[in-house]
């Protein structure tokens, strides 16, 4: 066998295996952080309106806490993701699932605004460093027929994140609890979820293609493909220097990675501009749509828009995916985002009836999810190389949360001066160059294996002379 060949030929069995527990398991450890991410993340929204009376917030200040823990999880995904490359998956994660632990528990108990505004920075680091590792130590475990399918399921665990945020804040004001308790629990129960799976997150295994390409490990990644797969390849050991030569190649601002930086980070914060703009404020929308509507009143109605068109939307990104391709699942949820938004800000009085806007509004959160805020998730870890996976991944995270930050920022501010269709005029020109970049800068990464979707400088070389090498022992050998 060439030496070329025998490179890739270690990660056939985890890109042709059937989905099996092992995937499952995987998921299910990087999904419940993700269920913490999106409740830590929007229940602030909640609390922020209960404390906005209590400690007599100023509209900045209610801004800055709202946004906070987006901006400090810009700083999470830059370092974990670059963390990744440096120590390898297995050695960060599960550090940042901690740090959600300790700041959702220290949030809960903050006394003052500005320990509350601290704890919620530490929540912002670990949620950062959650997007950048659960998503790319997923994608390398995934097969190549349902990678889609398999990370995309680990990013709708948020939808079930942001459902539980406005079921539990009913729950505690509808059972009478004072709001200066209630916030607290709000804020507290965030860390259950993610203490959970500390334990599974320090266990898991390193991936193989870090193992290999990074490490040039070739037996603990045999082992680990077989734990996996039920199979342990062998492979050369001469194939090793050519493997550690194709990562050091692969330098981000490499043009065709460059460009591909471009797409992902600049569709990512396009995307959370809008997504989060409207989700941690959505009290507020609702607010200036129905002035008079009770707090209690408002989150029920918010809860009844993810669950009703956001939580399925997930899904069915998380279904088509690996059936109609990433790009236009992206493209067309952008569109949609950019119609139903353009309809609320120009059509007369539609801002003054509370079911059209709601309707409309709804179709929105649909096609957010049905679209870029999955497979803005899916995207950065399928297109860079093992070598800068997490470095790109970490970027384009970070692009994200950067938009996130500016939308939670703003839109309070703005509903105040360009009122609700302001608002969502401005989220409908986001939307469209949305769509326009995802056309002109993403490739198609659907059924191919991460070698061939990424452009890893190994699986393009040239069939070499066989030369004698000894090869890796497989388990059980």
């Amino acid at each position: 066998m060439a030496d070329g060949a025998s490179i890739t030929e270690i990660y056939k069995p985890l890109d042709d295996a059937p989905i099996n527990s092992k995937h499952w398991l995987t998921v299910v450890t990087a999904g419940m952080g993700f269920f913490t991410d999106a409740y830590d993340l929007f229940i602030i929204g909640t609390v922020t309106a209960i404390l906005t009376p209590i400690w007599h917030l100023s509209t900045s200040q209610l801004s800055l806490l709202n946004s906070v823990s987006l901006l400090a999880a810009v700083v999470g995904a830059l370092v974990f993701g670059k963390l990744m490359d440096v120590l390898g998956r297995k050695a960060v994660y599960g550090i940042e699932i901690l740090l959600l632990v300790v700041g959702a528990i220290a949030s809960a108990l903050s006394p003052s605004y500005g320990v509350l505004f601290a704890f919620r920075i530490v929540v912002g680091i670990g949620v950062g460093g959650d997007y950048a590792t659960s998503a790319v130590i997923t994608t390398e475990y995934a097969n190549r027929k349902n990678r889609g399918r398999l990370v995309g399921t680990v990013f709708a665990m948020q939808g079930f994140g942001l459902l539980a945020g406005p079921a539990v804040a009913a729950l505690l004001l509808g059972a009478g609890v004072s709001h200066g308790l209630a916030w607290r629990l709000m804020l507290g129960l965030g860390a259950v979820p993610a203490a959970s799976v500390i334990y599974l997150r320090r266990r898991i295994r390193e991936t193989p293609r870090y193992s290999v390409a990074i490490a040039g490990d070739l037996e603990t990644a045999s082992e680990t493909v077989r734990w996996t797969t039920g199979q342990a390849p062998a492979v050369r050991q001469s194939a090793l220097s050519l493997v550690k030569g194709g990562a050091v190649r692969a330098k981000l601002t490499d043009r065709k990675f460059l460009r591909r930086l471009i797409g992902t980070a600049g569709s990512w914060f396009l995307l959370d501009i809008a997504f989060y703009g409207n989700s941690v404020s959505s009290p507020l929308i609702l607010k200036a749509l129905r002035p008079h509507a009770t707090l209690l009143d408002n989150i029920l109605i918010a809860g009844a828009i993810f669950l009703i068109c956001a939580v399925p939307g997930y899904w069915l990104a998380v279904w088509l995916m690996d059936k109609i391709g990433r790009k236009r699942v992206q493209w067309q949820g952008f569109l949609v985002m950019a119609l139903a938004f353009t309809a609320i800000a120009v059509i007369p009085g539609l801002t003054k009836s509370a079911w059209a806007f709601l309707a409309l509004f709804g179709l929105s959160y649909l096609f957010i999810e049905f679209g870029p805020n999955v497979t803005t998730f899916v995207y950065p870890g399928e297109v860079f190389p093992t070598s800068i996976r997490g470095t790109g991944d970490g970027i384009a995270a970070g692009c994200g949360k950067i938009g996130a930050f500016v939308g939670a920022l703003v839109v309070p501010t703005l509903l105040k001066s360009v009122h609700l269709s302001g608002v969502m005029g401005i989220m409908a020109v986001v939307s469209a160059l949305g769509v326009l970049l995802t056309l002109t800068t993403l490739p198609e990464p659907m059924g191919v294996s991460l070698e061939e979707s990424c452009g890893e400088p190994a699986a393009q070389l040239a069939q070499l002379p066989e030369a004698p090498a000894l090869t890796a022992r497989a388990v059980g050998d």
